[in-house]
């Protein structure tokens, strides 16, 4: 059984909080948040506090904070010699205060509060200064059922960069379609399985081979009625920039660059 203390009140901590809470191998000790009122509905099933001098002993803190606040947090802690752990993507393993032995425990995955989250879809990279801590962090994840992946600082950076690249800014261009859409009165849940299947080619193929369209295809008439179609100015770069884009990836060197329709006639 893994003794597990929980810091911060955020969706990943959270998330956290009701996965362990489903495993017979972790145990919750105590969940600490500097304001109190944001775990208090939990009050009747763990222990919790709003003190950091109240911390009690465990196997592994969890720091589940805003990156700017992990390792002023972790410098607060009234002990040593114990295994701190932070769930960011960015932060670096040496930001956590010395006077602990430091590890990372990040799930790669997006959080929304109100999204159910199974933990067996969601890899756990693991990062450790001290071998002895390689261990416990991998039960941990093995306790929710995720599959760990040891990865280094450089590693991980680039894995959260990537994941911004794969989720933050994919879900922005659903924000674009869906306007676009909303625009001619077209319902945006027409392409929804056109969404399931592009992400669905990728765990089969490169990303590389999974590309179609009329970049990919150098198709000039097509590229051309599309920005004629852009009224916002806005989503015309974006079109224009992932156009070059693709055509750079894939070789046409004298592919169409997409002309900006004039504001003055």
């Amino acid at each position: 059984m893994i003794s597990v203390v929980l810091l911060g009140a955020g969706n990943i901590a959270t998330h956290l909080y009701k996965a362990f809470q489903k495993s017979d191998k972790v145990v919750i000790k105590q969940w600490y948040n500097r304001h109190l009122e944001a775990i208090q509905a939990f009050k009747n099933e763990v222990e919790i506090t709003d003190r950091i001098s109240d911390l009690k002993e465990a196997d592994v803190y969890l720091i589940a904070v805003s990156d700017d606040v992990v390792g002023e947090l972790s410098s607060q802690f009234p002990f040593d010699n114990r295994l701190t752990v932070h769930t960011s993507g960015s932060v670096g393993i040496y930001e956590l205060d010395k006077k602990n032995r430091r590890g990372v425990f990040y799930p790669l995955q997006s959080f929304s509060k109100d999204a159910n989250v199974n933990f067996k879809n969601v890899p756990i990279c693991i990062e450790v200064i001290e071998k002895q801590d390689l261990k416990t962090l991998k039960s941990l994840a093995a306790a929710l059922g995720s599959k760990s992946h040891k990865v280094n600082s450089d590693q991980r950076r680039a894995l959260h960069l990537a994941a911004v690249f794969v989720n933050n800014f994919t879900n922005q261009l659903y924000r674009v379609a869906h306007e676009i859409t909303e625009a001619q009165g077209v319902e945006f849940d027409i392409l929804k399985p056109l969404i399931l299947e592009t992400a669905n080619k990728v765990q089969h193929l490169s990303p590389y081979m999974a590309q179609t369209g009329p970049a990919k295809r150098n198709d000039k008439i097509t590229l051309r009625k599309h920005l004629k179609l852009l009224e916002n100015e806005e989503q015309k770069a974006i079109y224009e920039l992932l156009t070059t884009s693709i055509q750079k990836t894939h070789g046409i060197s004298n592919g169409l660059r997409p002309r900006r329709t004039s504001a003055k006639k």
